[in-house]
């Protein structure tokens, strides 16, 4: 119902026809125009419009409450955080109730007797769909009062009641939260006992303080989420709570690169001094293919996850990256490279969770092969495999043949833009690669391309790869091999002569 301001009294809203109805019948109602409008208030999360999003209706149409089952970073709390659009925008409630009571029923005594007393002129307040909302992450040290409530006994004192007066109970968030919607974010953190006090909300809807024989009957909707390796990990559900949440819902990572891009370039802040970056798509796909190769590495914890977040920083680690050289070189335009995507590091390492395999490899080592396995997937969506000879032999001959003559290029990921297309366009062969095969749109599309490509066959054992600081040389590969086989010799050769 709309807010009428106008309305302040019981007797006004009654005038009005006001009619209540339950916070499910109200999600449920609410919920059906946004289908038959073609609508959605699940607004900014992409990937689960066939999937998680329709569960998610059908447990609410239900009248269900629910719980969101997936690994972190899969926008679990911002499903939930959606959901209050469903409410009805304004709502009223008996000014002054502590538990937010509906004018045409109350719960607790306080309210029925002032009802009574005050009848129709009783006034009554509003309150948003934004209010209505309410959230708690479990962790160890949450309380039974923290959730339900307890006995206060200075409010005893004051008001001079018995402990046993329904007066004296100091209500939790729960309650507090009556008409509307109250999530519990990583559930399985909660202690077991804690967790039984939750039984009587699920099933009967209702509340009971310590040893009171009062019970005040809620209307509130409870959600949840869960990491499903916390059942075995940090703790568990407990069998009674599972069977009384009445639908699980399984969320997931995005299922396709695509999807992936579409999240991260949402989220991430890409756009710095006030005006967009230039990003070339293949680098946003390798970003995003590093998430999906550490979903599928042996070195990853796989039971962990890899969560969106990943992706979402790696991505604003390149645009800084590239924002540090234009600061150094005074550019104006900020313009992404391929070098950059080895800045992504610092935001891997602390994202990834390792198995004893990755541990022995070292963190950065594996978030460099990750790196490195993910610019091999997405070359290979652009160009030639560099291992079929028979597609990639006349293509890359004349490249591969420049470095057998021992030629050598060194570039720098701070290195100006003049200085950047100079190096690249010195090298014989490279750019016929990628106007052949690629035919890039513009002058800084082609330069970054080309660095792709070095790096690709680096990653393909054709070329041979040094770095040092902030620069990069590639070489030969057999000239590398051979070069550090000499240097090796020499050494050998200095031992003995010592």
């Amino acid at each position: 119902m709309e807010n009428p301001f106008n309305i302040k009294t019981l007797g006004d809203l009654k005038k009005h026809g006001y009619v209540s109805r339950s916070v499910k019948d109200e999600l449920r109602e609410n919920l059906k125009k946004h289908i038959k409008n073609g609508t959605s208030v699940f607004e900014g999360i992409k990937g689960y419009e066939k999937t998680v999003i329709p569960q998610i209706e059908h447990a609410i149409l239900s009248k269900h409450d629910l719980i969101l089952l997936g690994l972190r970073g899969q926008a679990k709390t911002r499903l939930l955080r959606s959901l209050y659009k469903l409410l009805d925008e304004y709502t009223p409630i008996v000014a002054g109730s502590e538990l937010r009571e509906d004018p045409l029923n109350p719960l607790t005594a306080a309210t029925k007797q002032r009802l009574l007393d005050e009848g129709d002129s009783t006034p009554i307040e509003w309150i948003s769909r934004n209010d209505r909302y309410a959230e708690k992450l479990a962790t160890p040290d949450t309380t039974v009062a923290d959730l339900i409530g307890d006995i206060d006994p200075i409010k005893a004192a004051t008001l001079r009641k018995n402990l046993s007066d329904e007066h004296v109970i100091n209500f939790g968030l729960i309650p507090r939260s009556n008409r509307g919607l109250f999530a519990i974010n990583e559930l399985p953190d909660l202690q077991p006992r804690i967790q039984v006090a939750l039984l009587n909300i699920m099933q009967e809807r209702d509340i009971q303080i310590r040893g009171f024989n009062v019970r005040i009957p809620l209307d509130v909707m409870i959600v949840f989420s869960a990491n499903p390796e916390d059942y075995t990990n940090r703790g568990n559900i407990i069998t009674p709570l599972k069977d009384r949440i009445d639908a699980q819902i399984i969320t997931h990572y995005p299922k396709d690169i695509e999807t992936g891009i579409a999240i991260t370039a949402q989220e991430a802040w890409s756009r710095r001094n006030g005006s967009d970056v230039e990003i070339p798509y293949f680098i946003r796909e390798i970003i995003e293919q590093i998430a999906f190769e550490a979903r599928k590495s042996e070195y990853v914890d796989q039971k962990s996850g890899v969560s969106a977040r990943l992706t979402i920083t790696a991505l604003e680690h390149v645009i800084s990256s590239a924002e540090r050289r234009s600061c150094l070189n005074g550019d104006d335009s900020i313009t992404v490279r391929l070098c950059d995507v080895y800045h992504t590091v610092p935001a891997l390492t602390g994202k990834l969770e390792l198995v004893y395999e990755g541990e022995q490899e070292g963190a950065m080592n594996v978030a460099r092969h990750l790196i490195g396995k993910a610019i091999n997937t997405v070359f290979k969506k652009y160009f030639p495999d560099p291992r079929n000879k028979k597609q990639s032999s006349e293509l890359y001959a004349p490249l591969i043949s420049w470095f057998s003559k021992g030629n050598t290029i060194e570039v720098s990921d701070v290195m100006s833009n003049i200085d950047y297309a100079k190096k690249l366009e010195s090298v014989s062969g490279l750019e016929n690669v990628v106007i052949k095969t690629v035919k890039p749109g513009n002058m800084t599309e082609k330069l970054v391309m080309m660095e792709f490509v070095l790096e690709a066959l680096h990653q393909n054992s054709v070329l041979g790869k040094d770095d040092l600081d902030n620069h990069t040389t590639y070489s030969d590969m057999v000239g590398s091999m051979l070069g550090s086989l000499g240097r090796f010799q020499e050494g050998q050769d200095e031992f003995t002569d010592i």
